[in-house]
Order: C-alpha cells, then structure tokens, then sequence
C-alpha cells in the first residue's frame, strides 16, 4: 500500500469498520510527521495511519505508556484512545488520539520567551522522574554524546559551516563530560520545533511520542536551545533545577548535533531531497547561534 493511497475515504470505512461511534465525525487531512499520515477527527481526535516501516512499533509504544504519563504531565500530549487493527484495506495498525490545540513551534513562534522557558522546565521536571524496569530503551539515542560521534562529524560536513570551530568546541566540551550516573529518566527523546505546541506565544502543548525512551535526560534538555527563543536557556535551567554541570555540557552538545540536523533538513529541501524541510534551515541555524552562544 503506497502513501497515496491513505485516503480520507479509506479512514472512513476503517472507522465504521471498527470504530462505528467515531465514524460520522468530520475528517479532514493535517500535515504530520514522516512515521505518519495525519487525519483530524472532529474537534478532539486525531486518527495516525503509520507510513514509515517502525511507526507500527512507535504507535505501539505510544499506546502502552501515554496513559500512564499523561496524568501527572503539566502539558496537553497525544493520549490514544482507540486502536485500529491491521486488515484487509489497511496491513498495520493505527491509533485514535487525542488532538493537541496550537500550531506546531515550526509554524510559529515564542514571543513569550521567559513564560516559555517556565512552562518547558515545569514539563519536564514532571516527566524526568525514573523510569520503571520495563521502560523502552533506544537503539539510536539516549547515549552519551561521545556515542554519536559518527553522526556528528556526518552533519558538521554536511552543512558546511564557513567557520565550524566554535560548534566543534561546545561538541567536544560534550564528549568530554562525565556520564550520566542516575537511574534511567522518562525522556521524550525528539523535542525540536514540529514536535511542541504553540498557543498565545507561548508552549502549550507537547506531540509525538514515538522515541519516548528511558536514559539520560539531556536528550531532552538540549531543547533549551532547540526550542526556547534567545537568551532563555539560563532561565529554563534555574527553573529546572535538577541539572548538574556535567548534564547541561552533553545537553549543550546534544543542541548542536540537533541544530545541526534540522540545518541540514532545510538543506535538504532546498536541494529537493526526500524528507527535506525548506524552512527548517533557519530553525537549525537559530539554534546553533543559540548553543554555541549560552552556556545555560
């Protein structure tokens, strides 16, 4: 089944096939990510249909332990509701969530910078708790950045900064920090721009869960530069306060690899490559700035 052939239509009988009650709701397409095709589903849903080979997998997880997180996250995230089994029409398995209100960050902006960098800190001082013994792992992140030189030299080439010798010290000021020697953390594991909320200038809500994962919470912490506007990372930190130095160097670092990658998506759809994102290049870029200039 190709991705064209993920239909309005085609949701609509999925959901009177087995979901009866949901299937006189207005549906209508939403841009969403590369693992899935989007559909919103009345005012409050959202129907996911996997389009990558692993989203069947990230679905599933999703489905396992969002309803356990979601309650005591100070944030709106995703809850799936329903799940569809694979059939005939359609060979993998798909969700009913919950819809998130706001626009994705990469579609808006932050113009309330110090309220913002609050409210992220609040949501991940309730996420970052320690995670239970039958938590997901990751098989490509959650390491400590000296795991991901590879990738990082892969990008710094990529992009080709006309002056990489600043962005290559705060990644090796990373690599040389102390591991991470508490007890695996829930983390989100993929906060960039297209997966935050946007409401009144503001973070209003929290998406994709898909690589959420048990580890090392700068992961996620690297979104005080990926995310959160210029000279907001000091504030987010001071609110957090629960990250030592050794944490927020391979934090700090984690931007950089992560700027660096939504520099290259922007590349990438200049050039007209699959998956690329024009408008994620001056995304990257903002944030790079941001990494290489406040050390949090």
């Amino acid at each position: 089944m190709t991705d064209a052939e993920i239909t309005a239509a085609l949701v609509r009988d999925l959901l009177a096939e087995q979901h009866p009650d949901l299937a006189g709701l207005p549906i209508r397409e939403v841009a969403g990510g590369w693992g899935n095709q989007q559909w919103r589903l009345g005012d409050e849903l959202a129907v996911r249909m996997p389009r990558a080979e692993n989203a069947p997998d990230l679905l599933r997880k999703e489905h396992r332990w969002l309803p356990v997180l979601a309650p005591r996250l100070p944030l709106p995230v995703p809850v799936p509701v329903r799940i569809g089994a694979p059939s005939a029409r359609f060979p993998k398995p798909w969700t009913v969530m919950t819809w998130v209100p706001g626009l994705p960050l990469d579609l808006a902006s932050l113009s309330r910078g110090e309220h913002s960098a609050d409210t992220l800190a609040g949501f991940l001082r309730a996420l970052h708790v320690e995670a239970p013994s039958d938590a997901p792992v990751s098989a490509d992140r959650g390491g400590h950045p000296k795991e991901c030189a590879d990738g990082f030299e892969q990008f710094l080439h990529a992009v080709a900064l006309r002056d990489p010798g600043e962005v290559r010290a705060v990644w090796e000021d990373a690599v040389a920090a102390p591991a991470w020697e508490g007890p695996p953390l829930w983390v989100h594991g993929d906060l960039h721009p297209a997966n935050v909320v946007v409401s009144d200038g503001t973070l209003s809500g929290v998406i994709d869960f898909g690589d959420l994962f048990a580890g090392d919470p700068a992961w996620d912490l690297a979104a005080a530069w990926v995310i959160l506007p210029d000279g907001a990372a000091a504030r987010f930190f001071e609110r957090y306060a629960l990250a030592d130095r050794a944490t927020i160097r391979r934090a700090r670092g984690l931007a950089v690899l992560k700027s660096l990658f939504l520099l290259l998506m922007g590349l990438n759809g200049d050039r007209g490559l699959p998956g690329g994102k024009p408008h994620w290049g001056l995304l990257g870029r903002a944030a790079l700035g941001r990494a290489v200039r406040e050390a949090g």
